[in-house]
């Protein structure tokens, strides 16, 4: 039976508690977190993995894990020394990344905006998984979840991260000018959005073309 959260070559599944050591292996990546945290550069322990583990579960308007589908069940043989003929090996998910959407506050909910956080681990970037992701939780956040405003941000040094929400379709929306320092300088803060009524219509041309 098909993942109900699932894309063209991924699974979103819930994040769980006995998520941490998949998270803390994330937030280690020292390039990645440099490229998502404007926290100071530090070796990164469970504390902070914990912190974050509770907000994605208790405050995000979603927080989920990035998979690779599971392979199909293999049967086992009649000889093996767990099980009879008819006993299979159950299938498991491949955490590779994680996406997120900032949670409402009560009094701010009724703007319907929120705001894209996105981590894949090393070794399956430039695969176009992060591509993938992001097209599927926009699509969530606009179709499932009603938002008429969806965000994504990078700091100009990750030239890759603008070129891709570029091609994606996200509108460049201002930059704040030199606001964090990085090997040695300071760097602006790129912002880019993309409204309901821009991402439909990109939808529909997608369409047209298929």
């Amino acid at each position: 039976m098909p993942h109900p959260f699932q894309s063209a070559r991924l699974v979103y599944r819930a994040v769980e508690e006995d998520d941490e050591d998949f998270f803390l292996k994330l937030q280690q990546d020292a390039l990645g977190y440099a490229n998502a945290e404007t926290r100071l550069k530090k070796p990164i322990g469970r504390k902070l993995t914990k912190t974050f583990l509770k907000h994605v579960m208790d405050e995000a308007l979603l927080g989920v894990v990035i998979c690779l589908p599971a392979a199909p069940a293999v049967a086992k043989s009649a000889d093996s020394v767990d099980g009879g003929a008819g006993a299979g090996v159950q299938p498991t998910l491949t955490p590779i990344g994680q996406v997120t959407l900032d949670g409402l506050e009560p009094e701010q909910s009724h703007h319907r905006h929120t705001d894209i956080g996105i981590d894949i681990l090393p070794e399956y970037q430039g695969k176009g998984y992060g591509s993938e992701a992001i097209r599927w939780v926009l699509r969530w956040a606009f179709m499932a979840a009603g938002m008429h405003r969806v965000s994504i941000g990078a700091f100009e040094y990750n030239t890759g991260a603008i070129r891709l929400y570029e091609k994606l379709g996200f509108k460049k929306e201002g930059c704040i000018r030199e606001n964090f320092w990085h090997e040695g300088r300071f760097w602006n803060d790129v912002h880019f959005g993309m409204l309901a009524s821009e991402w439909s219509e990109m939808r529909q041309l997608q369409e047209v073309q298929c």
